[in-house]
């Protein structure tokens, strides 16, 4: 290939990739300043040009983020990291003017940890296969990103780093290949959580056409209450001014801080209490309220989950009364809701299998059911139901992902999908959906709506559903 086509120009300036899998990888271009020294937590700034060609062959820093953090819950945790992190990466299948359609990835991690640059998001198969351009992003995380701190933070930069994102691929993707005018922003969990949020945010406006949330919604953001409780446990546990702070001192007291609000009804039994704030100016309201009343009626929206998302956290209670005890923090009637669940999972389930399904609505299926239905543009429903091979996760949480990037044979992968036979035609098949939604909106099923509830349920044999888990959907209907 002629070194040429290694090149591209963005308006910082020039930026060299490599050729990775049979298309073009530029890695680490930022797309805003450093977020360092006075600029600690403020909002992100446009990035600093640069003269000559900047190479871009290696993956950017990541947010810093404790050790002992799963790293996306893929297991894999970043090697780089640095308060210097607002960096993205673009894979595309050659720098032209053919104007492709833009799949931005917001990597997941409960807003306290993960990468964009880690193999289980490489973009090649979406170059090579359906000729779109992947971009995946990074962006501050827990207290760096999502701390409310008066005058200083909206306790939203997290989010503002991802809008400056998606601003810089409406200036510069078209040197890549790419058109403004069809960029995709999607994610999975927290990456999910913050595609719910940018579809309510004034300032997202024309940035994208379309958008997926895997595994996340428009629910888990804290008002400015909260907030402010969060902010004066993480200041106490800090003991010093955050602004002077060593990176890992505040890590340190981001974790004892998170370790109070573990039982905090506010946090909707989540231990993420750094997380997006409902400011009142960048985020005027509740997401799902701004949706509810049209916010992004303009965009396509596809949004499912997994069966059995919450079987990643372990097992549950042992016993029934502390089944009982646990789904009556959740559901008004404990008895009634465990008989429905089991006339799922079969009788003898134990409770701990009980306690998953349940949690499972808590946490994902009942708030994408309540975007799904709250957005007032077309919207697609899937479900992701093949069952890995490794004993008790079932469907889990952030197993979709290698189906949908269709990178199942990439480190890590082994470990969520077990010992068996390939899996490969259900992961061209997600594979699939995902890129035609990202060309025009639609994944190849008919849409949802809240009478038929047609859903796209995904496994070894896939098909269409009307309102799939209906009888555990009413029971999550009656606590609205």
């Amino acid at each position: 290939m002629p070194e040429g086509h290694l090149i591209a120009t963005t308006e910082s300036g020039s930026v060299e990739g490599r050729e990775r899998a049979g298309a073009l990888l530029f890695a680490g271009i930022p797309y805003a300043a450093p977020p360092t020294g006075d600029h600690r937590f403020a909002p992100p700034r446009p990035p600093e040009p640069w003269d000559g060609v900047r190479p871009a062959q290696r993956f950017g820093a990541a947010s810093p983020q404790s050790a002992g953090e799963p790293g996306s819950l893929t297991g894999i945790a970043p090697k780089h990291q640095d308060e210097d992190c607002l960096s993205l990466n673009v894979c595309t299948p050659a720098c032209d003017d053919a104007g492709r359609p833009v799949f931005v990835w917001i990597h997941g991690g409960a807003f306290r940890s993960g990468t964009g640059g880690i193999p289980w998001y490489d973009g090649a198969p979406f170059a090579t296969e359906h000729d779109v351009i992947t971009v995946t992003i990074n962006y501050r995380l827990g207290a760096l990103g999502f701390l409310h701190l008066d005058g200083t933070s909206s306790g939203l930069n997290g989010l503002l780093d991802q809008l400056a994102a998606l601003r810089w691929v409406q200036a510069n993707i078209a040197s890549f290949g790419g058109d403004p005018a069809k960029v995709t922003v999607a994610g999975e969990s927290a990456g999910a959580m913050s595609v719910g949020a940018l579809l309510a945010m004034p300032a997202s406006k024309g940035l994208f056409r379309s958008a997926i949330a895997q595994s996340g919604a428009a629910k888990h953001v804290v008002d400015l209450d909260t907030a402010a409780d969060v902010r004066e446990a993480f200041l106490e546990e800090l003991g010093g001014d955050p602004m002077t702070a060593d990176v890992g001192d505040i890590l340190d007291a981001q974790l004892r801080a998170e370790a109070r609000f573990a039982s905090d009804p506010r946090l909707d039994g989540s231990a993420m209490a750094f997380r997006p704030v409902v400011d009142g100016v960048e985020l005027p309201d509740r997401p799902l309220d701004l949706v509810a009343q049209g916010a992004s009626a303009d965009v396509s929206l596809m949004i499912g989950t997994n069966l059995d998302e919450s079987s990643l956290w372990g097992g549950g209670p042992r016993d029934e009364d502390r089944l009982t005890h646990k789904l009556g923090e959740m559901l008004p009637d404990p008895a009634a809701a465990a008989e429905v669940y089991r006339q799922r999972l079969g009788a003898d389930a134990t409770p701990g299998k009980v306690f998953v399904a349940a949690n499972t609505d808590r946490a994902f299926r009942w708030p994408a059911t309540q975007l799904a239905e709250a957005h007032q543009g077309t919207t697609y429903r899937y479900l992701f139901t093949w069952a890995s091979r490794v004993p008790g996760l079932g469907s889990t949480h952030a197993l979709e992902i290698p189906f949908v990037f269709n990178t199942i044979d990439r480190p890590g992968t082994d470990m969520f999908l077990g010992e068996g036979p390939s899996p490969a035609s259900l992961a061209s098949e997600m594979h699939a959906a995902w890129a035609a939604f990202i060309a025009d909106g639609n994944p190849g099923w008919p849409s949802y709506d809240d009478a038929e509830r047609l859903t796209m349920c995904f496994d070894n044999t896939s098909g269409v559903e009307s309102d799939p888990l209906s009888a555990e959907r009413e029971l999550w209907a009656e606590t609205d």
